[in-house]
């Protein structure tokens, strides 16, 4: 995507090679972005990035509720083996 690759050329020389420094650039650059702005980033997507970001951003999604709701909370000392689920 040119928009990941020109922001990438931009700070490549600042960057340390962990999660924080992509997590920092993206959410400091779209919050300067308003609604147009991120509908043009979309609109210039082809149609496996598009999927690729809505897929990633619903698993999110669903990760965030099932945490909230304590939906599949088990512990490490779970036997993997039993045939039950609770």
């Amino acid at each position: 995507m040119k928009f990941i690759d020109d922001l990438y050329n931009l700070y490549r020389d600042h960057l340390t090679g962990d999660d924080e420094d992509a997590i920092a650039i993206v959410l400091g650059v779209l919050q300067e972005q308003d609604r147009e702005d991120m509908l043009k980033l979309i609109s210039d997507m082809n149609e496996e990035e598009i999927f690729h970001m809505l897929s990633m951003f619903l698993i999110e999604l669903m990760r965030h509720k099932m945490a909230t709701e304590g939906v599949g909370s088990s512990t490490l000392d779970t036997d993997p083996t039993r045939d039950t689920f609770h």
